[in-house]
Protein backbone atom coordinates (compact mmCIF):
# COMPACT_ATOMS: atom_id res chain seq x y z
CA UNK A 1 0.00 0.00 0.00
CA UNK A 2 1.18 3.48 -0.81
CA UNK A 3 -0.59 6.57 0.45
CA UNK A 4 0.48 10.05 -0.54
CA UNK A 5 -1.15 13.16 0.87
CA UNK A 6 -1.26 16.60 -0.69
CA UNK A 7 -2.57 19.97 0.33
CA UNK A 8 -0.31 21.35 3.02
CA UNK A 9 -0.76 25.01 3.65
CA UNK A 10 -0.86 28.07 5.83
CA UNK A 11 -4.31 29.57 6.11
CA UNK A 12 -5.93 32.20 8.26
CA UNK A 13 -8.61 31.38 10.80
CA UNK A 14 -12.04 30.89 9.20
CA UNK A 15 -10.32 29.95 5.95
CA UNK A 16 -10.56 26.67 4.10
CA UNK A 17 -8.27 24.02 2.71
CA UNK A 18 -8.73 20.69 0.96
CA UNK A 19 -6.41 17.79 1.58
CA UNK A 20 -6.17 14.91 -0.83
CA UNK A 21 -4.63 11.48 -0.50
CA UNK A 22 -3.90 9.17 -3.38
CA UNK A 23 -3.67 5.44 -2.84
CA UNK A 24 -1.91 2.86 -4.93
CA UNK A 25 -1.27 -0.87 -4.85
CA UNK A 26 -4.66 -1.59 -3.31
CA UNK A 27 -8.17 -2.14 -4.58
CA UNK A 28 -9.07 1.26 -3.23
CA UNK A 29 -12.84 0.96 -3.44
CA UNK A 30 -12.80 -1.94 -0.97
CA UNK A 31 -10.92 -0.08 1.74
CA UNK A 32 -12.12 2.09 4.58
CA UNK A 33 -10.11 5.30 4.72
CA UNK A 34 -9.42 7.86 7.41
CA UNK A 35 -7.71 11.12 8.19
CA UNK A 36 -5.80 11.58 11.43
CA UNK A 37 -3.92 14.56 12.78
CA UNK A 38 -1.20 15.17 15.28
CA UNK A 39 -0.74 18.57 16.85
CA UNK A 40 2.55 19.54 18.50
CA UNK A 41 2.89 17.83 21.85
CA UNK A 42 -0.31 15.82 21.43
CA UNK A 43 -1.22 12.31 20.48
CA UNK A 44 -2.38 11.46 17.01
CA UNK A 45 -6.17 11.56 16.80
CA UNK A 46 -8.78 10.38 14.36
CA UNK A 47 -10.37 13.30 12.53
CA UNK A 48 -12.71 11.61 10.07
CA UNK A 49 -13.29 8.26 8.46
CA UNK A 50 -15.19 6.90 5.51
CA UNK A 51 -16.08 3.30 4.87
CA UNK A 52 -15.90 1.56 1.54
CA UNK A 53 -19.65 2.06 1.37
CA UNK A 54 -19.40 5.78 1.99
CA UNK A 55 -20.45 6.01 5.63
CA UNK A 56 -18.65 8.77 7.47
CA UNK A 57 -17.72 9.60 11.04
CA UNK A 58 -16.16 12.73 12.49
CA UNK A 59 -14.36 13.80 15.62
CA UNK A 60 -16.63 16.09 17.58
CA UNK A 61 -14.59 19.27 17.19
CA UNK A 62 -14.69 19.11 13.37
CA UNK A 63 -18.33 18.14 12.87
CA UNK A 64 -20.05 20.62 10.61
CA UNK A 65 -16.72 22.07 9.45
CA UNK A 66 -14.88 19.16 7.84
CA UNK A 67 -16.11 16.77 5.18
CA UNK A 68 -14.44 13.54 4.17
CA UNK A 69 -15.26 12.10 0.78
CA UNK A 70 -13.77 9.68 -1.68
CA UNK A 71 -13.46 9.20 -5.41
CA UNK A 72 -13.06 5.53 -6.17
CA UNK A 73 -12.29 6.23 -9.82
CA UNK A 74 -9.34 8.39 -8.83
CA UNK A 75 -8.31 6.12 -5.91
CA UNK A 76 -8.34 9.15 -3.68
CA UNK A 77 -9.79 10.36 -0.42
CA UNK A 78 -10.25 14.00 0.45
CA UNK A 79 -10.73 16.15 3.51
CA UNK A 80 -12.48 19.44 2.92
CA UNK A 81 -11.77 21.71 5.87
CA UNK A 82 -13.85 24.85 6.29
CA UNK A 83 -13.97 27.48 9.02
CA UNK A 84 -10.52 26.47 10.15
CA UNK A 85 -9.41 27.34 13.66
CA UNK A 86 -5.91 27.73 15.09
CA UNK A 87 -6.48 24.55 17.09
CA UNK A 88 -6.75 22.66 13.79
CA UNK A 89 -3.04 23.24 13.28
CA UNK A 90 -1.44 19.82 12.96
CA UNK A 91 0.19 17.35 10.67
CA UNK A 92 -2.57 15.47 8.88
CA UNK A 93 -2.21 11.85 7.84
CA UNK A 94 -4.34 9.68 5.63
CA UNK A 95 -4.60 6.09 6.70
CA UNK A 96 -6.07 2.72 5.97
CA UNK A 97 -5.79 -0.81 7.27
CA UNK A 98 -4.29 -3.37 4.94
CA UNK A 99 -3.93 -7.02 5.91
CA UNK A 100 -4.44 -6.17 9.55
CA UNK A 101 -1.87 -3.40 9.68
CA UNK A 102 -2.37 0.33 9.88
CA UNK A 103 -0.85 2.11 6.90
CA UNK A 104 0.03 5.79 6.88
CA UNK A 105 0.70 8.45 4.33
CA UNK A 106 3.64 10.75 4.84
CA UNK A 107 1.69 13.52 6.57
CA UNK A 108 0.97 17.03 5.45
CA UNK A 109 1.28 20.14 7.60
CA UNK A 110 -1.68 22.44 8.04
CA UNK A 111 -1.07 25.68 9.91
CA UNK A 112 -3.96 27.96 10.84
CA UNK A 113 -3.03 31.46 11.95
CA UNK A 114 -5.24 33.53 14.19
Amino acid sequence: VQLQAFGRGLVQAWGFLRLSCGASRIMFSAYDMAWYRQAPGKDRELVASITSGGETTYENSVKGRFTIFRDNYADAVYLQMNNLKPEDTAVYYCSTVDRGRKRWGQGTLVTVSS
